[in-house]
């Protein structure tokens, strides 16, 4: 596995169960006017969970999108199933997508639009289908209530049951947990896991390590459109964990909860933003993740978000491509 070498045309990293290739991106670029967002990417995904991480704006959606065949590449070949999807209708068969932005009517209940799914793929049992799908994400209660009156978390379940109606061998997950509570992201990232022990090909973006850890094997790491480094995670993950992490923090009572954190050994810097969010800087992240829940907790201080920020996730990528 190489770090910050920029693939020679005929490289072509290699990710998941290697039997079959279910995706292939060969030398793909697509560029916007004057904004290039892929540059000469290549790499091929097989079966099991692969998460494509990269700070906002590194190129994960576009890649998505030419995977899905929602975007032409400006240049270079995307197949799925050996497909190209823009070209080969059936590509779709095998095929689901979990967009990033919202494309639910939200005239339509929960079930009407699984089913709405089901029928565009012109399935042989369209209510099994649908009832199957809703189950899968546990949405049976809210499955008659209006779209259009469900929270984020809620509609990212309802995308996923639509993306899944079909039983595809390819899904495609834009940011699938954004919006979700604990519970539900828990219950999201369990079906990932299961998706790829069944041998489906799953690739899903993120911009949160943590997160990403908990579900994929292999890892895709684009950074400024390029390909930065390929491989399995926890090998990736050593080289991110050894820079320092920023990671923003919202709390009942930050002010409390800066003093507890000062004092932890891989804390280097605590400061709080306007927003009254706490920043807190630390050269071991597995352990500060370890850590703050028992501090709060020893303090009577309510965790309510914990995350890497952007602004960090930039550097680290900028630091794992230059080794």
């Amino acid at each position: 596995m190489a770090f910050g070498k920029k693939s020679t045309p005929k490289e072509t990293q290699t990710v998941g169960e290697t039997t079959t290739h279910s995706i292939q991106l060969t030398e793909v670029s697509r560029w916007f006017g004057d904004i290039v967002a892929l540059s000469d990417v290549s790499f091929s995904i097989g079966a099991g969970v692969t998460g494509l991480l990269g700070p906002n704006g590194a190129g994960k959606s576009t890649a998505l999108k030419i995977m899905a065949g929602l975007l032409p590449p400006s240049s270079g070949e995307a197949l799925i199933m050996g497909k190209p999807p823009r070209a080969d209708v059936s590509a779709y068969r095998q095929l689901g997508l979990v967009a990033e932005h919202e494309i639910l009517y939200p005239f339509l209940s929960g079930r009407e639009y699984v089913r709405l799914n089901a029928k565009l793929q012109k399935l042989p049992d369209i209510n099994a289908a649908t009832e199957a799908a809703i189950s899968l994400v546990d949405m049976q209660d809210a499955a008659d209530r209006k779209v259009g009156g469900y929270s984020k978390g809620m509609r990212q379940r309802i995308k996923i049951a639509g993306a899944l109606v079909h039983d595809p061998q390819v899904i495609l997950m834009d940011e699938p947990l954004n919006g979700t509570d604990p519970v539900q992201r828990a219950a999201i990232i369990k079906l990932i896991r299961n998706l790829g022990r069944e041998g489906k090909t799953v690739v899903v973006s993120s911009h949160v390590l943590v997160e990403v850890e908990r579900f994929a094997q292999d890892i895709l790491v684009i950074i400024n459109g390029k390909l930065a480094a390929a491989g399995d995670f926890r090998t990736i993950r050593d080289r991110i964990d050894s820079h320092d992490h920023e990671i923003r923090i919202v709390a009942s009572d930050a002010r409390s909860l800066a003093g507890l954190l000062f004092t932890q050994p891989m804390v280097s810097g605590v400061r709080i933003d306007r927003q009254g969010r706490l920043l807190v800087q630390t050269t071991d992240m597995k352990e500060f993740f370890r850590m703050v829940p028992a501090a709060a907790q020893h303090g009577g201080i309510r965790l309510y978000e914990m995350q890497p920020t952007d602004d960090s996730l930039q550097s680290v990528f900028s630091y794992l491509v230059k080794q």
